[in-house]
This record gives structure tokens, sequence and C-alpha cells, in this order.
């Protein structure tokens, strides 16, 4: 008796260490990619970008990444590749050192889209490592994967901020060690990850089972995107203007800008992890509907807001509005049941891409209409977040 409960202490604490694990190499992805976002005032003075261009570095990542993903997470559900995990890092490492030395905004996309296919790569295994290890607690797990993406992104700013902008360009080939700390953890977690599917071999596969009829599943899952797509684009014009918009608008120098948007990623962050036990509580729908009503009046606001309102603002905007995506994909993963890679690919890369095709349009306005006019506009792109009215109760909603 007693080793059968040493037995399941140890699974249990190897599942937890496995969660950590993922969640600590999605911070160092994130990392690396939000170093992209972060330099954006260094390489539009040292290559003369406009907006537009601008906006273009934004669309190449996330486009990258969101044309691959979900074709990664269909592949992956059919035939899992434990070691594409550590492979992902690898691509991530080359799209860094082709950014150091870039010498032409070419270059520069190429660097993007790099990083890109690593994101592609890295985020549908992930995110199935995440939930095998989770223990039935979905939406905790997929907030502690999360939390970690959203964490690399706060701490990218402060890197950018004291690190690569006083030292140059240059100084991003050293965060490729950071990959390689990545490739060595990830290592580890897809000797888990091949242990595990040896272990349960002989077990049946998960139901597929859709718990609604096809097209209703289909226009929950369109709804479901259209959702991710809106708050990323949001999210995606802070995290690419932020600090365009309060050095123009403040007067405040390119540290201060990236302190203020530190505030927000790290908001966000914070959000993120506390919307998926909340989520396990009370249902992923109801916290899709607070984090949709409760930001509407914050950012109708923004735009109109001084300097101290505006670093309040955006920290109760980046809190609120990220407390969805764990409770978003946990929804998505119990309608279409069996799918863990598709529907992280869909949701980590589609709708993630949809965000970077809404960051290159709002470069164009911000070129013709400026900065501002930008923000104005933005602050209604939550209102399509009421769709949600439109979300089904799921059978095990109703149950609970």
């Amino acid at each position: 008796m007693a080793s059968i409960a040493a037995t399941g202490a140890t699974a249990e604490k190897t599942a937890v260490s496995i969660i950590f694990a993922a969640s600590f190499c999605h911070m160092l992805n994130d990392i690396m990619q939000s170093l992209l976002t972060s330099l954006y005032p260094l390489l539009k003075a040292n290559y003369a970008l406009d907006f537009v261009q601008i906006g273009l570095l934004t669309f190449a990542f996330q486009v990258t990444a969101s044309l691959l993903q979900p074709a990664v997470g269909v592949i992956t559900d059919r035939w899992p590749m434990p070691f594409s995990l550590p492979t992902a890092m690898l691509s991530t490492c080359a799209g860094l050192i082709t950014l150091a030395f870039a010498h032409h905004f070419v270059v520069l996309i190429i660097g993007a889209c790099l990083i890109g296919i690593g994101s592609a790569i890295f985020h549908p295994e992930a995110s199935r490592v995440a939930r095998l290890a989770s223990g039935g607690r979905h939406g905790l797990a997929q907030s502690m994967f999360q939390v970690g993406g959203n964490t690399g992104t706060a701490i990218g700013p402060l890197l950018a901020a004291f690190i690569v902008i006083p030292y140059g360009q240059s100084v991003l080939s050293w965060f490729s060690l950071i990959a390689l700390l990545g490739f060595c953890v990830l290592s580890g977690v897809s000797v888990w990850y091949m242990r595990h599917r040896r272990s349960n071999a002989g077990r049946s596969n998960p139901s597929r089972t859709l718990p609604l009829q096809r097209s209703h599943v289909a226009w929950t899952l369109a709804i479901l995107i259209v959702l991710t797509a809106t708050k990323n684009a949001y999210l995606a014009s802070i995290s690419s203007y932020f600090t365009f918009y309060a050095i123009h608008k403040f007067n405040v120098s390119v540290q201060d800008a990236q302190l203020m948007l530190f505030l927000f990623l790290g908001a966000s962050a914070a959000g993120v992890f506390v919307g998926g036990p909340i989520g396990d509580r009370f249902g992923s729908r109801s916290v899709i509907w607070f984090s949709i009503l409760g930001v509407i009046p914050f950012a109708l606001m923004l735009p109109y807001a001084d300097l101290f309102w505006t670093s309040v603002l955006v920290i109760l905007i980046g809190f609120i509005f990220s407390s969805a995506f764990s409770a978003i994909v946990v929804f998505a993963q119990e309608l279409v049941p069996g799918r863990v890679g598709l529907i992280a690919g869909l949701f980590f890369g589609f709708a993630f891409g949809f965000g970077g095709i809404g960051a290159a349009v709002l470069g164009v306005f911000a070129d013709r209409q400026g900065i501002e006019f930008v923000y104005s506009l933005c602050s209604f792109m939550p209102l399509l977040g009421l769709l949600t009215v439109l979300l089904p109760r799921l059978p095990s909603e109703r149950r609970a």
C-alpha cells in the first residue's frame, strides 16, 4: 500500500515538474520572441523603417507561425513527435543570430520568420505535454503553461531596454544562449513525453466524439477564433506600437516607454495565470464572459487618459483581457476532444496570425492618420467580444 502511494506521489511530482519545465521553456521561447517587438524603436532608427515596415515585421513573425502551427498540430495529433520540441529552439536561435547581424530589411524579415517557425513547432507539442501532465486539471495546466509565455513576453522589453538598446543590436547574438538552455530542458521533457507514450501504449485512444453536432461545433469554433483574433489584434497593437504612442503623446524616454510596456505585459501574465484555475472552478464560459465585459470600459477610456491613468489602465486591460485565453483554449479542447495539437495550432498560431495582420493594417493607419488615431480606433475592438453570447454550454459544464 505504501509503495503504491509512493508511486502515485512520484508520478504526481513528475507531472508537476514537467508542467513547470514546459512553462519555463515557454518563458524562454517568448523572451526571445518579444525581443523582436521590443526592438522596434531601435530597428526603426537603424534601418529608417516606417510604420508599415514595422507592421510587416510583426506580420512576418505571426503569420509564419499562423500558417505552420495548425499544420504542425494536425500532423502531431496523428504522429506525435516528442523531439520536435528541442528542434523548435534551434530555429528560434537561428532567428536571433540573423536579427543580430542583419544588414538589410529583408534579412530582418528572414530572422522574424525563423523565430515564427520555432514558435510554430514549439506550441502545439508543448501544449499537449502540459495537458498530458495535468492530471485532469486542464485549466490550471494550461494557465501554468501560458503564464510562462506571458512572463517571457513581459521580461523581453526589460532586456531590450537595459541590455540591447544601450549596447546595440549585435548583443542579440548572446541571447542565443537562452535558446540553447531551452534546447537542453526540452530534451528532458521530450524523453518524459516519449516514456509517457510508451507506458500508455496499451490504453485505448481518447474518445473523439463531438459533444455537439458537427455544424454547431464548427460555428462555435469560429466564434472562439474570432474572440482570440480580436484579443490578439488589440494586444498586438499595444505590444507593437505602445512605446511609440507613449513617446509621442507623453514625451517620455524610450526606457520609460519600455517600462510602461512591461507593466502591461506583466499584468497580462498575471491574468493568464489566474484565469485557468477560475475556469476549472466556475467553467470556461464564465471566465470568457468576465474578460470580455470587464475590459470594454477600460479600453474605451484609454485614448483619453493622461500619463498616470494610462499606466493604470494598461495594467487593468492586460490583466482582464488576458484572463480569458486559457479558458478559450480549454473550451476549444473540450469542444473538439482528442485534437489537442490542432487546437493549440489554431489558437496559438492561426488566431495569433490574425493579430499580426491587424498589426500590419494598424501600421498603415499610424503612418497616414497618426499613432493616437490608431489607439482611438483600437478602443472599439473589444466590443466584438460580445459574440460570447453565442457560445453554447457544453455537456460537461451542464453536469458541473
